[in-house]
């Protein structure tokens, strides 16, 4: 009743509004929200109600109602729509962009989510150039379309290869866009009249432009992008004074961080290396940390890192112990830190062991934030040594810095401190070396990487206990909400290895789901790296094995989960993940006809139904109690009703197997089966000879599961033919039922009672026969 008047009054809503009464519309919804309407429905009316207040031209409110919509169905792209028209007429721009972007990627051919996001980056581009940094994110993202377009653009044979491709960019106005993204990557922080920029927004142009580059499809592309950059850097290293120089050098430092190949060809260019070596002797503190931070970046591309190795590192070591100022003593270390991790989690390579660490930087908050940020970057190589790790882990003070850091704005952190999350929890890929390599290695006297025995499993699972008290995964979380760019594909790689470390051990499962880890796991098993998607779909799966999904994933995010666990049953996943994406996909299938649907909808059957033969008896077995409870779904019965397929036989054969467990799962999907579709009774004798015999032996089970299972398909059988039940009767199994009605009272006994009793009615035995 309550459901049809929820309904009703939706769409009476719905025809006043159509009408031009938004008013009465208003009302109507909000009588049907006060029926008790399910989440989905209460989705809808919120959207509707955000629509009404649209049309009044309510925007607040309109906001408002959209945002409770969302909260309701996150992937609710109309209520997006709505909340950024009504977001747009409040002035704010740079949230409304956001609501714009994840339109178009729900729905990338909508050419009105499409033609709305252009015309808000347009407005957002006539702005005044100081921008409150969500906004000036907002203003890069906006113009990266149409940048990208004009770079992908050929210019006219006519003109001459070198320079028609800039000058193209110039007569679209597009040029001038990468100028601008160049200027906030390259800014040097203080000078006035320079651009409002942080760190944050530095790391957000990096960004931007290695997405730029990465989508470039050929080399003529990439070079007409190397030339832009390099023409740009040249205009202020050459004639612009030591000022220019330090924007060359800064920019240098972002193509670094971002599209890493144009940097290392930018620090070709004539006189830039030399200059960055040079400044790092200046007694300017501005002029020393430009450098001395190209420096670093710089180490890093294994183009440059034997020559700074071989002419930076005196002078970096220099640096750290003979400079009075804090800043520019934590990155000379940092950089010293990072060549210095060469040999990465190699317990034989100790290249700069004099170096001693110090978590002084991270704990103080008196420090400024830029210097505590380059000593997370410093934690973040150190943590390859696993006595740092331990050290780290045990320190209390550094572990709450670590994460307050992450909550902070200083957005640009996040890849550092996920770097050291993931080396602290060891969650990084490693193949134990071939034995065979090792001595064959040995004997050649080659170098053999070595283990530190504090990264044996013992340890790691002590370090994961330690960060989970001190309150990792609700700093992760955070990290997860950020809107920042920063929070890369490659980021959230880092955020889903930890997870996973995190879900390892059954016992700290519930320790992550109370901490919210559930709910961040989804958004990075839908986004980012095909590893960090994966990683992440794994973790899910572990948490909705071992704990209650309807708890672990409340309301509508359950539905969510689906797809990431369905993505773990393609082939090119290991066994591993295939078994506990099956596990995590039974239990979800038990739950609800509506989950089975939405796991119907992602075409997960025909893989299930192919690990059903596969040849490890764990996966064949959870791909089989999997299909079991899907059969409880319509479709499913009749797709092992449907003519000319197998489907039946494997259950009547795997009920026959040695794997009690097997047996188990295919007994219960007989039984189910037989219940749901008396004609599939009929066709179990034609599918295998052998179905007889495999009946009686579950009727013979000492296993009671087992034994009643077994029953439930007799008393089917019987219940659906005559014939088929005179077989029965003639063979061993009316011996066997008399014996098992004859037993204590339980729902084998009424089974077996049942049986006899049809067979009694159809007079194929007589009363007393199969009784006393």
């Amino acid at each position: 009743m309550t459901a049809s008047a929820v309904e009703q009054l939706r769409k009476e809503g719905n025809e006043l509004f159509k009408c031009g009464d938004y008013e009465g519309a208003l009302t109507a919804y909000t009588q049907a929200l006060g029926l008790g309407a399910t989440p989905q429905d209460q989705a809808i009316l919120h959207r509707n109600r955000a629509a009404c207040h649209l049309k009044l031209e309510d925007y607040d409110k309109a906001e408002t109602e959209a945002s409770k919509a969302i909260e309701k169905d996150g992937g609710d792209v109309k209520a997006l729509y709505r909340r950024s028209q009504a977001l747009e007429k409040l002035g704010r721009l740079d949230q409304a962009v956001l609501d714009l972007q994840r339109c178009v990627s729900l729905e990338p051919k909508n050419k009105v989510f499409q033609e709305a996001l252009r015309n808000i980056g347009g407005q957002i581009q006539e702005k005044p150039p100081r921008l409150s940094e969500p906004a000036l994110r907002a203003t890069v993202r906006a113009v990266y379309p149409r940048l990208r377009e004009a770079l992908l653009a050929r210019a006219p044979p006519r003109e001459p290869p070198r320079f028609a491709s800039p000058l193209l960019l110039s007569r679209q106005g597009v040029f001038s866009g990468l100028k601008k993204i160049l200027e906030v990557g390259g800014s040097v922080q203080g000078p006035p009249g320079e651009l409002a920029v942080t760190a944050n927004s530095r790391m957000s142009a990096s960004v931007l432009l290695n997405k730029l580059f990465d989508d470039l499809k050929c080399d003529a592309e990439r070079e007409n992008f190397h030339r832009l950059c390099e023409n740009y850097i040249r205009s202020w290293f050459e004639g612009q004074g030591m000022a220019g120089k330090l924007r060359a050098i800064q920019t240098v430092s972002c193509l670094l961080q971002g599209p890493c190949e144009a940097g290392n060809r930018a620090l070709e260019l004539s006189g830039v290396m030399e200059s960055v070596i040079a400044l790092c002797a200046s007694e300017q503190e501005e002029e020393q940390l430009v450098a001395v931070e190209a420096l670093i970046h710089a180490a890093g591309k294994a183009k440059r890192a034997s020559f700074i190795t071989a002419n930076g590192v005196s002078l970096l070591k220099d640096l750290y112990k003979r400079s009075e100022k804090d800043s520019i003593r934590i990155r000379a270390l940092v950089g010293l830190c990072k060549l210095g991790s060469a040999g990465g989690t190699d317990f034989s390579m100790k290249q700069f062991a004099e170096v001693i660490w110090s978590l002084w930087w991270l704990c103080n908050d008196q420090i400024d934030p830029g210097t505590r940020r380059w000593a997370v970057e410093g934690l973040a190589y150190l943590t390859f040594d696993a006595d740092v790790k331990e050290e780290f882990v045990e320190d209390e003070a550094a572990l709450k810095a670590l994460f307050q850091l992450s909550r902070s704005e200083e957005r640009s952190v996040l890849f550092a401190v996920a770097s050291a999350l993931v080396n602290c929890t060891n969650s990084y890929d490693y193949e134990e070396p071939d034995p065979k390599m090792v001595e064959l290695a040995k004997y050649a006297k080659q170098h053999v990487p070595e283990q530190h025995p504090k990264d044996k499993p013992a340890f790691v699972r002590a370090r994961v206990k330690k960060l989970l008290a001190a309150g990792v995964v609700s700093a992760m979380t955070c990290m997860v909400k950020t809107e920042s760019p920063v929070l890369t594909g490659s980021c959230r790689e880092l955020l889903s290895r930890v997870f996973l470390a995190l879900v390892d051990e059954v016992e700290d499962r519930g320790t992550v789901v109370a901490q919210g880890g559930g709910k961040a796991l989804l958004p990075l098993a839908l986004e980012g790296t095909d590893v960090g998607q994966t990683k992440a779909a794994q973790a899910l799966a572990k948490l909705t094995i071992t704990s209650n999904p309807e708890m672990t994933f409340p309301g509508e995010r359950i539905y969510e989960v689906v797809r990431p666990l369905v993505s773990l049953l393609h082939l090119s996943c290991s066994g591993l993940q295939n078994f506990e994406a099956l596990m995590a996909l039974t239990n979800l299938a038990g739950i609800s006809e509506r989950l089975r649907q939405k796991i119907l909808k992602e075409k997960a059957v025909p893989m299930i139904e192919g690990y059903m033969f596969e040849e490890h008896e764990m996966i064949r077995r959870a791909a089989t109690e999997c299909m079991c409870n899907l059969a409880m779904s319509k479709e499913v019965q009749d797709l092992f009703e449907a003519e000319g397929n197998d489907r039946l036989k494997l259950l009547v054969l795997y009920s026959g197997e040695d794997d009690e467990l097997l047996r188990r799962a295919a007994a219960g999907g007989l039984a189910m089966l037989t219940s749901m579709r008396p004609s599939l009774c009929s066709r179990i004798p034609q599918v295998t000879t052998h179905w007889l015999e495999i009946l009686q032996a579950l009727l013979l089970s000492p296993n009671q599961e087992l034994q009643h299972r077994g029953v439930v398909v007799a008393l089917n059988m019987v219940e659906a033919s005559k014939e088929i039940a005179g077989t029965l009767m003639e063979s061993e199994v009316l011996e066997i039922l008399s014996v098992l009605a004859k037993g204590k009272e339980s729902p084998v006994t009424r089974a077996a009672a049942a049986c006899l009793g049809k067979a009694v009615e159809y007079g194929l035995i007589k009363p007393n026969q199969g009784g006393e």
